[in-house]
């Protein structure tokens, strides 16, 4: 049994997959350890994840924003109270996009959701990565960013008259009430990542649809062409990169840059990718143990291969088995 898990700001996907390939999905709101606790994590866990899997897991693969440090210490101390489980591995979400979009191949991997990043990906790990910023210093082309782009024309008296007698009929915000939301309450970046779906509607509209990609395009220059963009194709998950795909893969083609894979999500890809990983695994394994076998066989006078693979298994290597083997000939 294994355990994927994709962990946004919002929400995190599981995906289980038995030892016959199986999947199983689930899903619940964010467990960013920087915001949740360690016990909100266990019950999440034990009431979302534990009813599908049981309790004992070969391997558990968590990638989520957030998860550095002291982070990533109580991630994995929460699923080890939840399973019996060998290996709980917690990475970044950005090496999660990496992989569900590259799989074991080298390229550039971006993030276009609530937030935005990017990185260099060698095929196994990330080797570059020019730093997000957040929603204040970066997050270029993220929904925080869009949100920001259509604020800003809306109070500087920029946005088409169709456009804001919709956005105030819709929004009902004055000068007051957006600064209120930004400086003074809580999560301002989910407020300005709200305004979202208000774009999306309008995408097709000139003004909005310029500046969605003139977000993308800052993007671009200012974190993708950092990267050796030239000689390796750029790909993209996330909720902006796939409701604005039409003008992403536009503004990436006029910026000279190769467009790889779009995903919605990383999940999915992701459980292919480590499914895969483990039957490679177990393929070299197997393969691995033919080997010895073969060479303890050839060192002694053992001839049932049966025999060869148990003395093998008790003793961990060829040189011990054979130094052992006399009382099984």
């Amino acid at each position: 049994m294994m355990i994927i898990c994709d962990s946004g700001s919002t929400k995190v996907d599981f995906r289980i997959i038995d030892n016959l390939g199986q999947v199983q999905k689930a899903a619940c709101t964010g467990l960013n350890p920087l915001y949740v606790s360690n016990d909100e994590i266990v019950k999440a866990l034990q009431e979302i994840v534990l009813p599908l899997s049981g309790k004992h897991v070969d391997s558990i693969w968590f990638y989520g924003a957030g998860v550095v440090g002291e982070a990533a210490n109580n991630v994995k101390l929460a699923f080890s109270q939840v399973f019996d489980c060998d290996l709980v591995y917690v990475d970044s979400d950005m090496l999660g996009a990496a992989r569900a979009l590259c799989s074991d191949k080298p390229g550039i991997a971006c993030i276009l959701g609530t937030g935005s990043n990017s990185c260099f990906y060698d095929g196994s790990r990330i080797v570059q990565n020019v730093h997000s910023g957040g929603y204040i210093l970066g997050d270029e082309a993220s929904g925080a960013d869009l949100g920001k782009r259509l604020l800003k024309a809306y109070i500087k008296g920029l946005l088409p008259r169709a456009i804001q007698v919709e956005f105030d009929k819709k929004f009902g915000l004055d000068y007051a009430a957006i600064v209120q939301k930004l400086y003074r309450e809580q999560a301002p970046s989910a407020f300005l990542g709200s305004f979202s779906p208000f774009i999306v509607e309008y995408r097709n509209h000139p003004f909005i649809n310029s500046l969605v990609n003139d977000a993308f395009a800052e993007f671009l220059h200012v974190n993708v062409m950092q990267y050796d963009y030239r000689r390796y194709n750029v790909h993209f998950v996330g909720s902006v990169a796939y409701a604005y795909k039409e003008i992403l893969e536009k503004c990436v083609r006029t910026s000279g840059v190769s467009m790889g894979t779009v995903l919605r999500s990383p999940i999915d890809a992701l459980a292919k990718y480590h499914a895969q990983k483990r039957i490679q695994d177990e393929q070299n394994s197997e393969e691995l143990m033919n080997k010895a076998v073969a060479s303890l066989m050839a060192r002694t006078r053992i001839k049932d291969a049966a025999k060869a693979k148990e003395l093998l298994l008790k003793y961990g290597s060829v040189a011990k088995a054979a130094e052992n083997c006399k009382s099984h000939v």
